[in-house]
């Protein structure tokens, strides 16, 4: 169950960028987008987060901490994907197995053995040439990469927290996630002023609804996934979503990349498959069972 709910819900991020790219041609802002989306989402969660408020109140700090890291993960995600090429976005956000394995073994006790050595080697030098660093000398490196690559340090922080929580339901961790996110992209609309018109009231409509229906049940399914097995096996599962991005972005867009972009993201995506190869998945359907009795 865990492995299905985390494949479709991966599958479902890599079409993020259909509604972000189709939002913004119909002329919304790119933070007034996000702003929007996780917005819908919050208030459309926050029931769950009232009503299992016995879970949580006793641990503040860590739900803080989700609301930090998760909305940073979501807010530099969809901002980097607005802005950004997608298929780079994409291959620099999977660097997830790095930050993933590094932070299994530092606050979760996970093994680190050759495999996973090897793991991080190809997804940190597979960055490197995707970077191209060696010509550019950090020159070429834009802020949309470094909003990639800190998106899914956000992710790999937010699994982890996750996993130390799993006494909290997901649905009040996943609304604490958009809260944060649309607290981070409203400040950043208070410091940063935005040159865009009045938005298109349909796009805000359809903005709501991506928000409240697709944002909410991709996230609710991708964090129960990742509480149900190790940060090292998820970071596997949740790499489709890098394959149907691709995949739909060669279909629909012609997207093509530079040679050296190919080859470092062939060697991210083998550091994922070969990170996220050999765990077994805990849990099972009581786990899936048990946020559904608090509603």
């Amino acid at each position: 169950m865990a492995v299905l709910v985390l494949f479709l819900s991966s599958a479902a991020w890599g079409l993020t960028w259909l509604p972000i790219k189709a939002l913004g041609n119909m002329g919304l802002d790119g933070m007034h987008l996000v702003f929007i989306a996780f917005l819908s989402g919050a208030l459309l969660l926050s029931p769950w987060l009232y009503r299992q408020r016995r879970y949580w109140r006793q641990k503040i700090t860590m739900m803080l901490l989700i609301t930090f890291a998760g909305g940073f993960a979501n807010a530099s995600f969809q901002s980097a994907i607005y802005h950004g090429d997608v298929l780079r976005v994409m291959i620099l956000f999977y660097l997830l197995p790095v930050w993933s394995v590094i932070g299994g073994r530092v606050f979760l006790g996970e093994k680190m053995d050759a495999v996973r050595l090897l793991a991080v080697a190809l997804s940190l030098s597979g960055a490197f040439i995707i970077l191209d660093i060696a010509d550019s000398a950090w020159a070429g490196v834009s802020w949309i990469d470094l909003l990639a690559i800190g998106s899914g340090i956000g992710l790999a922080a937010t699994n982890i927290l996750f996993q130390f929580t799993q006494d909290i339901p997901v649905m009040s961790k996943v609304s604490a996630m958009f809260i944060g996110c649309t607290v981070l992209i409203g400040l950043s609309l208070m410091v940063f002023t935005s040159a865009a018109g009045f938005p298109n009231p349909n796009a805000v409509l359809l903005a709501v609804a991506y928000g409240a229906l697709w944002l909410t049940l991709i996230t609710v399914g991708t964090q129960w996934g990742v509480t149900q097995m190790e940060a090292g096996r998820s970071a596997i599962i949740i790499v489709m979503e890098l394959v149907v991005a691709v995949v739909s972005t060669a279909l629909i867009m012609s997207g093509e990349l530079q040679y050296f972009e190919v080859i470092g993201g062939l060697m991210v995506l083998s550091a994922a498959l070969l990170e996220g190869s050999r765990n077994e998945v805990k849990g099972g359907i009581s786990a899936l069972l048990r946020p559904i009795h608090d509603r």
